[in-house]
């Protein structure tokens, strides 16, 4: 009996340093059920108890952390970060924005951002345009459309 003790500590290291290198929760549940066919080696438990209590351990703590886990995880997907309230922005054209040289900027949000026309058109400086889409720190802007009424005043 004294080999299981080891090869359920054993298991109960591998399933921890395997949950440790992992970036979610993939091994954990295993190794509190090795932990509990650990206890019950110690116990001095027949080989099929032991692992009747890993199964058991392992189900038991896989139902009762699993909608915790479900519900942070849920949690973070789909949160906005600060980055993202500038989609859909209107922003100023800082830098004339040329995706054939590689340049452009925009001020929004109050930060000067680096910037690409969405649709390939050179966009020159004090222009306003819309921030559509965001790869990295790069806004994707398209020029807004300046309604009749405002160009006849300016």
């Amino acid at each position: 009996m004294t080999a299981m003790i080891w090869v359920w500590l054993g298991a109960v290291v591998v399933f921890a340093i395997v949950e440790a290198m992992t970036v979610g929760l993939t091994s954990i549940w295993f190794a509190l059920g090795a932990l509990g066919g650990f206890v019950a080696a110690l116990a001095g438990a027949q080989l099929l108890v032991q692992l009747g209590t890993f199964v058991v351990v392992t189900a038991v703590a896989l139902a009762v952390t699993r909608p915790l886990v479900k519900k942070a995880v849920g949690r973070q997907k789909g949160e906005a970060t600060n980055a993202d309230r500038v989609l859909g922005e209107t922003a100023k054209v800082t830098e004339t924005i040329d995706n054939l040289s590689g340049t452009g900027a925009v001020y929004v949000d109050g930060k000067t951002w680096t910037a690409r026309s969405a649709g390939e058109e050179t966009i020159p400086r004090g222009a306003l345009v819309r921030v559509e889409r965001m790869e990295g720190v790069k806004l994707f802007v398209e020029r807004c459309e300046i309604p009749e009424e405002e160009k006849e005043v300016k």
